[in-house]
């Protein structure tokens, strides 16, 4: 992260101060000066939110500092001071002002993305709220006893320590002996699936505990956090909060509010828990580090979690834990260059192996079969079959939803697509409708060719909806289950679905990325890829790596418990590095690979990238802006320290509407880009019509 630049710090007055700094939530980086009424000058502070006129209306702001003196003459006086206590402390006010600098965002829009909207909107005091007891105190999560029910691992496994082995005690012993001296460290935990991290987390969270300093999980999925919350509440109880974007807004409020007022000392939620209001915080661990979930990517602060996880660790002096088998490849470059300590779980805790992996070339099976090739290759289909008459259950994983991906006339070349969007529509079977996975936009699908009148209309590719449909067919008797967007859109639905699958309600679970990670079921045996090439043929630099990583992830799912586990992966390019080396489990054979040809090209982690993305409704407008604010960074930037790459349409070009155009840019330190950016960036209102948005270290 880059330094913070000066801002007007809070100061401390002998006498009650005449004016107060208040930052909005709006994308203006800059505080606004607001005299202090009489009345508020005896017990206003920093941190605190406050109500002030801003132009015709009232908005909500924060108090970020105090002055005795101002240049400016006329300065209208706050309205209300709305807490009674300041909502951020210091520490946090430090940290979302070092967030807002290095990804370019106002101060103001990162506080506001510290706080649950049910906070930050809220006019009147927060209630202190007595402790809520039973399935309130999870945020309303309806599975408090589900994993208890029937399972090798239900809660009672959870609910004590676990005694470790030889390998987990090493880096047991150094993590808490940074815990123990409040040492900053941040250590990459790189454990095969199976090995034990979930069992680390939870002794170092004890740790923890037991020097009075509270805890952050970061998990990157909100299916996971069902399955996570029961084993963190088995073995610590009440003391646990939740936070994610499920949650009702009164939910998320009180859960907020009992990590503010200490009555929960560990927190479990997805990337926005990384700012939950602890005062003592001793550890924060990012499971599964190198999800890009972790990322915020469509409005500003466009932060990546781990990342802010790191940089509050070290201004609260806490330990980090960044836990993956498939860690991303900057983390792992820096453990490499001693950046962060690399500490490793090579085995599985119950000593078995690794489950057996098949890769099944489907261009074969065109061949033997003489046709189109079938959804299920012959090895997966006789696969499931041996898992059912075993009793046994099943994973399958497509990181594709829907029925079909386009509906396409084989007379015309007609394509169903999106009026909105430059996208064709993908079929849905439960609904029967075309829908765009961008705007949500859906119409009923056509019966005769809308361009030239025929019934030559096919329905191509496909999602986890026909793949489940599919298994319907091959096997009726089975009882099958589906996870993904369409199919989890109930609250609660993650929870049931899961307690279904671990009480063996549910023989073949078919989902997306959904059921690749952090899922622990003992019964499942086999793991079925039905297309490794999904995430392979997507143009972005960092394709084989998502497919290693979720070839891995998801294959690791299998032979966790007693039965021997099997992983078949089906793909049209076998011979490819990524599917090799997850085939093998050889994560270093991989990154070796993979670093080689990052450092050739200049891509991250050698380098860093800022994506400038420019939208309008009028096409030209967009990119003659785009070309403009190309050529202004050309002529400003400090000789050919910087790359600016493009403009160029975005990969999808249109989007609700709007035209899309990014500009690239490319340097070794981010500051360096920012400093540009500043320079150039002063008059935005040279772009009438158009939107810009700033990604730093875009995914």
């Amino acid at each position: 992260m880059v330094k913070s630049k000066k801002v007007l710090p809070p100061t401390t007055y002998h006498l009650p101060p005449k004016y107060a700094q208040v930052v909005l939530g709006l994308p203006v980086d800059r505080a606004f000066t607001y005299s202090i009424p009489e009345d508020f000058r005896g017990f206003i502070k920093v941190g605190q939110r406050v109500e002030v006129p801003f132009g015709r209306r009232l908005e909500i702001g924060y108090i970020v500092g105090f002055l005795n003196k101002t240049p400016v003459k006329k300065i209208k006086p706050l309205k209300s001071v709305i807490d009674r206590e300041p909502l951020l402390d210091r520490q946090m006010l430090k940290l979302t002002r070092r967030v807002a600098d290095y990804y370019y965002a106002s101060w103001g829009e990162v506080i506001e993305a510290a706080h649950p909207a049910s906070v930050r909107k809220r006019r009147r005091p927060l209630p202190l709220l007595p402790h809520p007891r039973g399935v309130e105190s999870t945020g309303g999560v309806e599975s408090v006893d589900v994993f208890a029910r029937n399972g090798e691992y239900g809660l009672s496994h959870f609910a004590r320590p676990h005694s470790l082995s030889a390998q987990q005690m090493r880096v047991l012993n150094l993590i808490t002996k940074s815990i123990e001296r409040r040492e900053h460290q941040v250590f990459l935990l790189h454990g095969i699936t199976a090995s034990g991290k979930t069992e680390v987390y939870l002794q170092a969270i004890a740790c923890a505990l037991a020097q009075g300093t509270s805890s952050i999980v970061l998990v990157p999925e909100i299916s996971l956090t069902p399955q996570t919350v029961e084993r963190f509440k088995a073995r610590f109880g009440e003391r646990v909060a939740l936070m994610h974007s499920r949650l009702k807004a009164s939910e998320r409020a009180s859960q907020w509010q009992l990590i503010k007022n200490g009555q929960a000392q560990i927190v479990i939620g997805a990337r926005s828990a990384v700012f939950a209001p602890f005062a003592n915080l001793g550890l924060i661990v990012v499971d599964e580090e190198h999800e890009t979930t972790y990322k915020q990517k469509d409005t500003s602060p466009r932060y990546h979690a781990r990342d802010v996880a790191t940089l509050r660790a070290k201004l609260a002096k806490a330990t980090v834990i960044l836990g993956s088998a498939t860690p991303s490849l900057e983390s792992f470059y820096n453990a490499k260059k001693g950046r962060i300590r690399l500490l490793s779980l090579p085995e599985r805790v119950t000593k078995r192996d690794l489950p057996e992996v098949s890769i099944i070339d489907m261009r074969r099976e065109i061949t033997m079969r003489r046709r189109r090739a079938n959804i299920l290759s012959r090895t997966l289909e006789v696969g499931i079959r041996r898992i059912l008459s075993k009793g046994e259950q099943a994973i399958l994983f497509l990181n594709r939803r829907g029925f079909s991906t386009f509906i396409n006339c084989t007379k015309c070349g007609y394509v169903a697509k999106c009026k909105r969007c430059n996208v064709s529509l993908t079929y849905h079977y439960a609904t029967k409708t075309l829908i765009c996975h961008y705007c949500n936009y859906s119409v009923e699908p056509p019966s005769i060719c809308p361009q030239c009148n025929s019934t030559y209309l096919s329905y191509f590719g496909l999602g986890t909806e026909k793949v489940e449909s599919e298994l319907h067919r091959l096997f009726p008797q089975a009882r099958i289950g589906r996870m993904d967007t369409d199919a989890m859109s109930k609250r609660d639905a993650h929870a049931k679905i899961l307690s279904d699958f671990k009480e063996g309600k549910i023989d073949i679970l078919v989902g997306t990325q959904m059921v690749a990670k952090g899922l622990d079921f003992p019964r499942v045996s086999l793991v079925g890829v039905v297309s490794a090439d999904t995430a392979l043929n997507l143009p972005d630099f960092r394709s084989g790596e998502r497919t290693f990583n979720l070839l891995t992830q998801v294959g690791g799912r299998a032979g966790r418990g007693e039965a021997e586990g099997k992983v078949i992966i089906q793909t049209y390019v076998p011979e490819n590095y990524a599917v090799m080396a997850s085939a093998r489990h050889d994560y270093l054979q991989f990154y070796r690979r993979e670093i080689k040809g990052r450092k050739a090209l200049g891509l991250p982690p050698f380098v860093h990238l800022v994506n400038l993305g420019l939208r309008g409704r009028n096409q030209k407008r967009a990119q003659d802006a785009a070309e403009e604010l190309s050529i202004r960074l050309k002529k400003k930037r400090p000789a050919k320290a910087i790359q600016i790459l493009g403009p160029a349409p975005a990969l999808i070009p249109k989007i609700r509407g709007n035209f899309h155009w990014n500009v690239l840019l490319k340097g070794r330190r981010t500051q360096d880009l920012i400093k540009l950016l500043r320079r150039v960036l002063k008059d935005s209102k040279r772009y009438k019509g158009i939107r810009l948005s700033v990604d730093v270290d875009p995914i």
